[in-house]
């Protein structure tokens, strides 16, 4: 285990000079009794050889294996039975993944991945949970980067799903990335998520280090959602690591005037699966996974995409909450002088009607006092 955390520390050793080494030597513990020479044939970098020669990191390997357990984490080894199947097929897998949470439940689950752009409207806010939320309850663990926009959608749609998800970090486990979600990490862990990442502790969140963790979501992943991407999206880039690891590649169809609908398109355009509905990410998996989730008959081929009852407000609401609640759509927010106005409430009334929404999690509440319901 510290040869394994050692190598992962060493500078220079990224996931492909790793499995070089390995494919080598053997096994990590292997690497550090390497002659130089053998090194050097390698092309490593001068200052990475002498790292490995000196054992540079063996003292702070095991260090840093007493500060995962002291958080609570765990540290998984590509040789190790409890590394994930999916993972490991992939090309140069990361050989350490540092975990915390009920990551071995979320590894026995079958995985999708629903990512996109960090700047999203509320038309992809909306699709993103719905559609996690969805397969979430199905037994379907969400995987997902914890960004802003489109991931923490994604995250928050699998908890209120009551279902599991991943957050895959381009940071150590122990500091996340934007500093904002440390509350939705605290409630993934709660709900028996997990957060995974492949960077020794104290890892700051570097560019660098998100196409690292992108390679990671789809890897995990049997297939991956991209909900809204521009055309420099980086979740194109995770699209296409996706293509390369044969995993399906699925995207939300979107406004054609929208610069955020570009990417996402594009994908369809170029043969992505189009997703309305959880049904259609279920029919991509692998046929025994979509026979246990799918109804024989009725949902698979339902392609109307209207949901059960959704216009159907909840029993538990008051009359002025109902009112509200009707004046709402998932996708086109209600500023607060729009819902005075159709409403016909007063703003004492139409204030207590908000609050009591927003209590039931029933609506969102969107910067300039705009309002939205949550699908």
């Amino acid at each position: 285990m510290i040869s394994w955390i050692s190598l992962n520390m060493t500078p220079g050793v990224g996931p492909r000079a790793a499995t070089k080494l390995l494919e080598r030597f053997g096994s990590a513990d292997a690497v550090f009794h390497a002659r130089r020479t053998e090194l050097e044939s390698l092309r490593l970098k001068p200052e990475t050889i002498g790292s490995i020669i000196a054992r540079e990191f063996e003292n702070k390997a095991a260090e840093e294996l007493d500060r995962v357990k002291q958080i609570g984490g765990d540290v998984l080894i590509l040789d190790d039975g409890s590394y994930p199947a999916l993972l490991r097929e992939i090309a140069d897998p990361p050989i350490t993944l540092y975990v915390r949470g009920d990551w071995q439940a979320c590894f026995d689950q079958p995985g999708v991945g629903v990512i996109g752009s960090r700047m999203c409207s509320t038309y992809g806010e909306n699709a993103s949970e719905m559609i996690a939320r969805d397969l979430a309850s199905r037994g379907i663990c969400i995987i997902s980067g914890l960004a802003r926009g489109i991931d923490t959608a994604a995250h928050r749609g699998a908890i209120r799903g009551c279902g599991r998800t991943i957050a895959v970090l381009g940071t150590g486990i122990d500091g996340f990335y934007p500093k904002e979600n440390t509350r939705l990490v605290s409630e993934i862990l709660e709900a028996g998520g997990a957060v995974v990442s492949q960077f020794p502790l104290g890892t700051p969140p570097l560019k660098d280090n998100f196409p690292y963790r992108n390679r990671i979501i789809s890897g995990l992943s049997l297939g991956v959602v991209i909900v809204e991407a521009t055309e420099k999206s980086g979740s194109l880039i995770t699209a296409r690591l996706a293509m390369e690891q044969n995993r399906e590649v699925m995207a939300v169809p979107g406004n054609i005037t929208s610069r955020n609908s570009f990417g996402t398109n594009y994908l369809i355009k170029s043969g992505a699966k189009l997703v309305q509905q959880w049904q259609d990410v279920v029919a991509e998996l692998p046929s025994e996974i979509a026979a246990e989730i799918l109804p024989p008959k009725i949902e698979k081929g339902n392609a109307t995409g209207e949901s059960n009852n959704q216009e159907l407000a909840p029993a538990d609401l008051s009359e002025n909450e109902r009112k509200i609640w009707t004046l709402l759509s998932p996708d086109e927010p209600v500023q607060i002088d729009g819902l005075l106005e159709q409403s016909g409430l007063s703003f004492g009334d139409l204030n207590g009607a908000l609050v009591g929404l927003d209590l039931k999690d029933m609506i969102r509440v969107l910067p300039g006092k705009n309002y939205a319901r949550r699908i």
